[in-house]
């Protein structure tokens, strides 16, 4: 035993020794190292437009230079890369933009942003070239924004309008014998319908084809106005699946060259005046990215706009990167407040929602700050539920016509194994020395009383939020409740029925910001800045990483959505202020 117990220590000792010389090194190289590398940009390039490392609007940033050191990503957000796209408009040396087999993860408000961009940069002048071995529908929008566009000849082209897919679990639940016990309020809050039924309702059936078809008529009349075809003729291509081959997308006009790559490459050559035989200059756009935000040059006013960004699902604690707590939000609010440069703040949104009390907390501290200064709303690809909750008391929000919105409404859910426990043969009881004493268990089926008082608060938190929208939009309770049940809208619609102010990206609620501020010269400072510790540094290393990239290998992308899925509703907690439903539009 003892034995044992020496090689034990030493197998210990040996792993601290490594973990602190690993660290000891990195400590090493960025004290020494100094400032990385920025590219140098040869005259006469293109830009090589590789979206795949690019998720959220913001990279986010911490406290902690450990954290900076040690947290994973390249460090680049989208914002970033837009603010790129422009800057390469009047950069000498870039004389266009290479899409390549592009494949990203961007969400369709993003790409439309991005696709905004895009076509602001031709307008320089300079050109954009698409080349793809075979298009996804939301690559294709994306890349219908090239002067011209080649496919493989042996490719495909995907090009059929949307859909969208929810699975339902009321089956697997009484076969297995877990319930999941659901106290909602909004006809449409149908997040919790999977677990109510085998089928879609009606309302919940109405809300996502209005949503689809609002998104594929701004998806349809960018690719219009791109390509030169008619709204009716890509709705008739897409219907009789005309264009599901590359010869057959060429004569319906949605792509202009089959060929291979080689032939694609030798246009971009012609059209820098390189020689056939030669290499062109080409610059990666995380790199060009890099070097922009690097030598960018500060505007000489002390003005400030301050971009705080809400991106990921709304919970309680401090956040990061892809969560949104109270405790970065918070501070970043009170921080924007104090500083007497920063004249207005910007909310970028992006969220399906969440935990209605940290809403709740963001929202209180929004209403604080607006009495100061200025705040508008930008909303990505979702500001819905939550994310609608923290944004409905700006001075103005902006959408996109694709954004995902709305969803006024509350539920909660409770997963209960009486079923499961009675077959198997274990039972529970309880004992309390008052009537209440007890908390809600999942193995004894829900008290009625428990059941009343838990619909009394999410009746009562429905209420709350209904006023604070019919407060923020200077609508009547009638008014907003109307509107609200649940529902999800679109971003167009949500223009149409008040929930939004206007259409348009971040830039132009940075203008709207400005002209609210009364302000005309002006710098954007990013919000938040997280503060993480030590502690969380071990869940950031690529090996901690390693693991859902692992299960999604092994079990597939869909089944891995379908188990996570599962597991979120599992462990949400207290009652929630969440979209309706997880849509993946394709």
């Amino acid at each position: 035993m003892k034995f044992l117990g020496n090689v034990l220590a030493t197998i210990v000792g040996l792993f601290v020794f490594s973990m602190l010389f690993f660290f000891g090194i990195i400590l090493i190289a960025t004290v020494f190292g100094g400032e990385p590398e920025v590219v140098e940009v040869k005259s006469n390039s293109v830009i090589e437009l590789d979206l795949r490392h690019i998720e959220n609007d913001y990279a986010g940033k911490y406290k902690d230079p450990w954290m900076s050191i040690l947290s994973d990503g390249e460090k680049v957000g989208l914002s970033d890369v837009i603010n790129a796209i422009e800057s390469a408009k009047t950069d000498t040396d870039i004389k266009g933009i290479s899409i390549l087999n592009n494949e990203s993860e961007l969400g369709m408000a993003q790409r439309k942003s991005l696709r905004d961009a895009l076509q602001d940069f031709k307008k320089s002048g300079k050109f954009i070239m698409a080349y793809a071995n075979s298009f996804s529908q939301k690559e294709y929008y994306l890349n219908s924004v090239a002067n011209t566009i080649y496919l493989n000849p042996e490719g495909d082209m995907d090009f059929k309008g949307l859909s969208a897919e929810i699975m339902f679990f009321k089956d697997l639940q009484d076969k297995s014998g877990i319930q999941m016990e659901v106290i909602r309020h909004g006809k449409y809050k149908s997040a919790v319908e999977p677990f109510l039924d085998n089928k879609m309702s009606d309302a919940n059936r109405e809300q996502t084809l209005a949503l689809l078809n609002s998104v594929w008529n701004s998806v349809t009349a960018d690719i219009s106005k791109s390509r030169n075809i008619s709204v009716a003729k890509l709705n008739e291509i897409a219907n009789g699946l005309l264009a599901r081959t590359p010869q057959m997308a060429k004569a319906e006009k949605l792509i202009d060259v089959v060929a291979y790559e080689d032939i694609y490459h030798d246009a971009i050559r012609k059209a820098l005046k390189v020689d056939k035989e030669e290499d062109y200059n080409k610059v990666n756009l995380m790199d060009y990215t890099r070097k922009t935000v690097t030598t960018s040059i500060d505007i000489e006013t002390k003005d400030k706009i301050a971009i705080i960004y809400a991106q990921g699902t709304i919970m309680s604690g401090e956040g990061d990167v892809n969560t949104i707590g109270e405790g970065s939000m918070r501070r970043s609010l009170i921080e924007a407040r104090k500083d007497k440069n920063v004249k207005a703040i910007v909310l970028r949104i992006n969220s399906p929602g969440g935990n209605a009390l940290t809403s709740d907390l963001i929202w209180r501290e929004i209403e604080l700050t607006k009495k100061v200064k200025p705040i508008v709303v930008s909303m990505g690809n979702y500001a819905a539920s939550g994310g609608y909750y923290i944004a409905c008391n700006a001075n103005t929000i902006f959408a996109e016509n694709n954004t995902i919105t709305g969803s006024i409404g509350v539920f909660g859910v409770l997963p209960n194994f009486t079923q499961l426990t009675t077959k198997i043969g274990i039972h529970t009881e309880q004992v309390k020395t008052n009537e209440n004493a007890a908390e809600y268990s999942p193995f004894l089926p829900m008290d009625e009383k428990f059941k009343s008082v838990t619909q009394e608060s999410v009746e009562r938190i429905y209420k709350t939020f209904v006023s604070h929208v019919a407060t923020g939009r200077k609508m009547t309770f009638a008014q907003v409740d109307s509107i609200g049940q649940g529902r999800v809208w679109s971003g167009e619609q949500a223009l149409k029925v008040g929930l939004v102010d206007k259409i348009g990206g971040l830039d132009d609620a940075l203008k709207e910001a400005a002209k609210l501020a009364k302000i005309k010269d002006y710098s954007t400072q990013n919000f938040p800045e997280f503060e993480k510790d030590i502690n969380d540094i071990f869940e950031h290393l690529p090996f901690a990483k390693s693991k859902e990239s692992f299960i999604k290998e092994e079990l597939g992308e869909e089944t891995y959505r379908m188990m996570e899925q599962i597991k979120r509703m599992q462990s949400q907690k207290g009652v929630q202020a969440m979209m309706p439903f997880e849509i993946k539009i394709n």
